[in-house]
């Protein structure tokens, strides 16, 4: 909605203050602008003069989840669904915050309502299926994922592309769920007036360039445990300003701390209309902006949609294309995104000589617990898996069931789902022949902890077709490697690309069948796990993969290339 159509609104509920539809469309705009202390004053109005009415229930729980006091919208959604039953928006809504709020079966059963009652709409159907693979919940995925699949291919709805990333999809589909639900933006997003000239207008290459990037990870996140050790390294080559805009609130965090410490300005924009932030970067004059987020969760697409930079570049947290008009590049490498991938993404592309990902390389670990703390036998191969669980996939576990049955009291070691996902995986093992206790889960652990953990893994299985990303970078760091089956896709490459830089290409499988096959060798063979566990240690010391000082140099000359708008 455009601010002319907010302001509209505003002066109607002024003019009108006993008009209960205006305050209900007035709180919408609010929110919709990124502006949830307004949409929920706005709310809690129409409530005044309706007493429990649903409509104006769900926006204050709405407002409720978008100030992340997810109990409380939880709360006011589930009066808004049981005065609306009917209602599956309204039910949509409540998945959405009994999801954030830790009832995570419960949260399934909204989203199955919200299915039930609007069985047609792709966009439903994806949230439901979406989060039936973060419960691990496999009912119905090839339906529900061919609805989704046959939607986009028709140009019928906008899903969101981030779950999309989960099917096994193509990346030309991948593009035309992303310029659908770009367009679904577009639509509603009124751009900034163009912004002053840029570097590339005024031919200033000697000026230092001002760089700023958009997150909500800007904190003890995995987009700020991976990109604290290169901003650090950005800061010292001292050739470009670093401005950080954080979506997130302060988490008083060690890596906050960092981050803060390395940005010129690290400005703090949580809870901030989108107009707003736009603004901030604006004033700023940035030169080149990267989206560090995408459409990932908790970004602010509206916010790039405004223009609020002349270049704006898509990397690191979305792993594909955007699909958007408002975003001119996307900051690859040669393997994670190889020229026959190219027509599939809309932006133009710059491709690092390394892995596009960067790494922290500055991090520590703990000294892991003995393997009894962890629930591990002494002597057994330990094959470990950290991805979300949305990520097991049935094709991913049966292939690990087919390794743990040829490797003899081997144990799989998995990160801890919510809700039920845990009790399902030990079902569902037991459904291929393989005792459910050789199945060991792992819940959330503060970062050092957690990386101490793969002193104890001697191989991490990875999952297609979202690979790991930080993850795989975490596994080896430690010196944990990383099995892994590139895919056509970008986020089905990522694991590969880091395999591929390190020179270990014998860890990127071609097919299932080679995948299992491999597993099961180093399974069964403790020397050849040793010998490539020391070809990593060697690897990381002789290639650039971890070596943030090159990293910053290959990224600096992309950042100049993008602002004097130079592709590959």
């Amino acid at each position: 909605m455009s601010s002319n159509e907010l302001n509209r609104l505003r002066t109607t509920v002024r003019r009108a203050p006993h008009d209960f539809i205006a305050w209900v469309m007035l709180a919408d705009a609010e929110l919709n602008s990124g502006d949830a202390r307004a949409g929920k004053a706005a709310a809690l109005q129409a409530l005044r003069l309706r007493p429990e009415h649903p409509e104006a229930l769900a926006r204050l729980g709405r407002a409720y989840w978008m100030r992340k006091r997810y109990a409380e919208a939880a709360e006011a959604l589930r009066q808004a669904s049981a005065m609306a039953p009917q209602h599956p928006g309204i039910a949509l809504w409540l998945g959405h915050a009994l999801e954030d709020a830790g009832e995570a079966e419960a949260a399934a059963q909204a989203y199955e309502r919200a299915y039930r009652l609007l069985p047609q709409e792709p966009y439903i159907a994806a949230q439901l299926l979406s989060w039936r693979r973060k419960l691990c919940d496999w009912r119905d995925l090839d339906t529900l994922s061919r609805q989704i699949r046959h939607a986009i291919a028709n140009g019928q709805s906008a899903v969101e592309p981030f779950a999309f990333l989960n099917e096994d999809a193509s990346a030309a589909e991948q593009l035309a769920c992303a310029i659908l639900r770009s367009a679904d933006i577009a639509r509603r997003i009124s751009p900034l007036p163009a912004a002053p000239s840029s570097p590339n207008d005024t031919g200033g290459r000697n000026a230092s360039l001002k760089l700023g990037f958009l997150s909500n990870g800007f904190g003890a996140h995995p987009t700020g445990l991976l990109t604290a050790g290169f901003f650090e390294a950005l800061a010292a080559e001292d050739v470009a300003q670093i401005h950080l805009f954080a979506l997130n609130p302060d988490d008083g965090s060690p890596i906050r701390h960092r981050l803060r410490r390395a940005a010129h300005v690290l400005h703090d924009l949580a809870g901030h209309r989108h107009a707003d932030i736009a603004m901030r970067i604006r004033e700023a004059a940035i030169d080149v902006l990267f989206d560090l987020r995408g459409w990932g969760g908790g970004g602010v697409p509206e916010v790039l949609a405004m223009r609020p930079a002349p270049v704006q570049v898509n990397w690191l947290a979305y792993p594909g294309t955007s699909g958007a008009a408002w975003i001119d590049y996307v900051l690859a490498d040669d393997f994670v995104l190889p020229e026959s991938m190219s027509r599939h993404f809309s932006e133009s592309i710059i491709r690092l000589p390394r892995c596009f990902q960067p790494s922290d390389t500055t991090r520590s670990t703990a000294i892991p617990p003995p393997r009894s703390e962890c629930g591990l036998p002494d002597d057994a191969t330990v094959f470990c898996c950290f991805n979300n669980s949305y990520k097991y996939n049935p094709r991913n576990f049966s292939r690990m069931m087919a390794i743990l049955r040829c490797v003899p009291g081997s144990i799989l070691w998995l990160l801890s789902g919510p809700g039920k996902a845990d009790e399902r995986l030990r079902a569902a093992a037991a459904g291929n022949g393989v005792d459910a206790a050789r199945l060991v889960f792992m819940r959330k652990l503060p970062h050092m902890d957690y990386l101490a953990r793969y002193r104890h893994a001697d191989l991490f299985l990875d999952t297609i077709p979202y690979n790991a990303h930080t993850t795989a970078s975490d596994a080896l760091w430690v010196d944990c490697p990383v099995l892994t089956q590139p895919g056509a896709t970008f986020a089905a490459r990522v694991a590969g690309s880091l395999n591929h830089h390190l020179g270990l290409s014998e860890m990127n499988a071609d097919s299932d069948a080679s995948y299992v096959e491999r597993a099961i060798m180093l399974g069964n063979d403790r020397a050849a796990r040793e010998d490539l566990r020391q070809r990593l240690i060697l690897k990381k010391q002789q290639t650039g993969v971890f070596d943030m000082r090159g990293f910053v140099r290959d990224f600096i000359i992309a950042a100049q290339r993008m602002a004097y708008r130079k592709t590959d």
